[in-house]
């Protein structure tokens, strides 16, 4: 890259903060996508907002592309730069900047870990669902970029039904605030929502406002086992529609209890076909009556067991085999793919099933875990990349999984994103004329193409 650019962007955010050896941009030319690989020309990590209004403009001036990242958690390739050019790392911008416990808000940087936003309120009797498996270490950024869901889901949303108000720095340089702490707001179009789930390709976040609750009074976790896979899938149905939305329904085929199991050694079974975590939450009465509803329709369904935890120490360990699946499933081999499929919930057994199906029809080890309760499920490929038959095998499998998906009505990605993986399927699920109008509005936010090429359209 061109020393005289080199300089100038050293002078706004420091030498030292501003990266472009070798070794340094081998870290990040990947994120958590296999197979995927891009160094940039040059790293740098602003240390203010300002600073990143000021590399924007000089990136927009020299025609220079600009690829943000977080914690580099991704899944579908949105954070690598796939065109070279420069990488914004926000990780120095990690402020709480403010809780509002009158309007029941948080504002934040982009650079804070989602799991010390979580601490932080919830010290003050606040709640922030949305709980990513990378919690611990993605950013507030990355999940509002990618509209990140998580374990409780099911019952309060995702990271888009809590975000009210965004500062972000467009591609020119220019700043843009949308939302605000007033519940109701509807002057125009709703750009808010329009930059959550927009993966870096608008603008880039150095403001977040959120909103919180009250943090649940109780809860109860329960963790219940299947020896058939059909009826553990049917039972995930069966509680919603008997209108139980519990805050966790989480679903793990044999393969991933096998895997949790040697890993993290929470005692779950080898003999099951399938488990469910079950976590409700809300007013002690009425997690009573959910928690009873819950074991009888498990015992009509055949469950073999069903535990409930006795203390919060147990109801971590429970909860741990679930947010360790993806760690444990990593460990079986060298390339682990990673998708979520997402299909409505009275789906889900056929869509489990056919996932068996599919991987057997491939010659593959697919191990299947996720969010069950609102469809969201995450077939996980073990596989190596250096196979390159087992890894085409791999690809025709998954989009055969997201073929079906589509015409169950549900969609190639529930949280995780399109970035570079998954953009070859998104005309399929939104057409032409969907494809049409996001061209627009990129044209429109990024009249260059600065920011974040190659992903998403």
């Amino acid at each position: 890259m061109d020393q005289t650019f080199m300089k100038e962007l050293a002078a706004i955010v420091g030498q030292e903060y501003t990266l472009s050896d070798p070794e340094s941009l081998a870290v990040y030319g990947y994120d958590s996508t296999p197979e995927l690989e891009s160094r940039p020309a040059a790293v740098v990590l602003p240390g203010t907002s300002d600073d990143i209004a000021r590399i924007m403009a000089l990136c927009s001036g020299a025609g220079v592309t600009v690829t943000p990242r977080g914690s580099g958690t991704n899944l579908s390739g949105g954070s690598i730069a796939c065109n070279g050019g420069v990488v914004i790392q926000t990780s120095r911008l990690n402020r709480i900047l403010e809780i509002d416990e009158e309007n029941l808000t948080a504002t934040v940087e982009p650079g804070v870990i989602t799991s010390a936003l979580h601490r932080e309120v919830e010290g003050k009797g606040l709640f922030y669902p949305p709980d990513p498996g990378s919690m611990n270490i993605s950013t507030m950024g990355g999940n509002v970029a990618e509209n990140s869901g998580g374990l409780r889901g099911l019952k309060y949303g995702v990271t888009s039904d809590y975000v009210m108000g965004l500062t972000t720095v467009l591609a020119n340089g220019e700043w843009l605030k949308t939302g605000g702490k007033a519940v109701k707001n509807v002057a125009g179009y709703n750009l808010n929502d329009l930059l959550v789930s927009s993966e870096g390709t608008l603008g880039i976040f150095t403001g977040i406002m959120v909103k919180l609750i009250p943090r649940p009074q109780a809860k109860k976790t329960m963790l219940v086992h299947f020896p058939e896979l059909e009826q553990a899938a049917l039972t995930v149905s069966h509680i919603i529609a008997a209108r139980i939305i519990p805050a966790t329904l989480e679903f793990l085929d044999k393969i991933t209890i096998r895997c949790v199991e040697d890993y993290a050694h929470v005692g779950l079974p080898l003999d099951v076909e399938a488990v469910l975590l079950i976590e409700v939450d809300g007013h002690p009465a009425q997690v009573e009556d959910d928690a009873a509803g819950i074991r009888a329709i498990c015992q009509k369904h055949r469950c073999s067991f069903f535990q409930t935890a006795a203390t919060g120490d147990e109801a971590l360990k429970l909860a741990t085999a679930r947010r360790v699946a993806l760690s444990a499933l990593a460990r079986s081999k060298p390339t682990t793919i990673l998708e979520d499929a997402t299909v409505p919930r009275s789906c889900i057994a056929p869509m489990v099933k056919f996932i068996q199906q599919t991987a057997a029809k491939y010659d593959l080890t697919i191990g299947t875990f996720g969010h069950a309760g609102d469809g969201n499920l995450h077939p996980t490929c073990l596989t190596d990349e250096r196979n390159k038959d087992e890894i085409a095998r791999a690809h025709a499998a998954f989009a055969e999984i997201f073929d079906l998906a589509i015409e169950m009505g549900g969609t190639i990605t529930g949280e995780h994103g399109v970035g570079m993986a998954k953009k070859k399927y998104l005309p399929k699920l939104v057409g032409e004329a969907g494809i049409r109008v996001m061209r627009g509005i990129k044209q429109s936010f990024d009249p260059k193409g600065i920011l974040n090429p190659g992903k998403v359209i």
